[in-house]
């Protein structure tokens, strides 16, 4: 199979939809950083907010890792199709090879960084869910909607 300039060039689209996602998961991390940066000066419970900001360490260590190999990815892309231009088809063709590889290792990051993601909102629900219980014990919850009834 010969490769032709169009194949790299359809990646350009794909690439940068994909850096753009990138991008805004870590405007979001960024935004949690400070936000959590304000809580932690503020807050008595600190335990809760470090083990945050050690996920949200990684998180953004592996962020900006999945933005180098996908900026690899795209620049790759425009070797490769100048490679096939200037006539050059078996270095196009590896470096064709290492720009897949390095989407590969972009999107696997990825997938390692929505696990961590999903691990760290699943410990905030799990704290909303302890205060729950808590509150939600005992006969409490029925005394407050009747006398809320009483009120009116």
């Amino acid at each position: 199979m010969e490769l032709q300039l169009s194949t790299p060039a359809l990646l350009f689209s794909a690439i940068t939809l994909l850096m753009l996602a990138y991008t805004n998961r870590f405007l979001a991390i960024a935004s949690l950083i400070r936000g959590l940066h304000k809580n932690y000066m503020e807050a008595s419970n600190q335990e809760i907010i470090v083990e945050q900001i050690h996920n949200l360490r990684r998180r953004l260590t592996l962020i900006k890792n999945m933005q180098l190999f996908g900026v690899f990815s795209f620049l790759s892309c425009i070797i490769c199709m100048y490679l096939l231009f200037r006539g050059y088809t078996m270095v196009a063709n590896w470096v064709f090879v290492g720009s897949m590889l390095s989407l590969l290792i972009s999107l696997g990051l990825s997938l390692i960084e929505i696990q961590i993601s999903t691990k760290a909102l699943n410990l905030e629900l799990a704290d909303m869910e302890e205060i729950f219980r808590k509150r939600s014990s005992g006969l409490d919850f029925i005394f407050k909607k009747d006398s809320k009834k009483d009120e009116e």
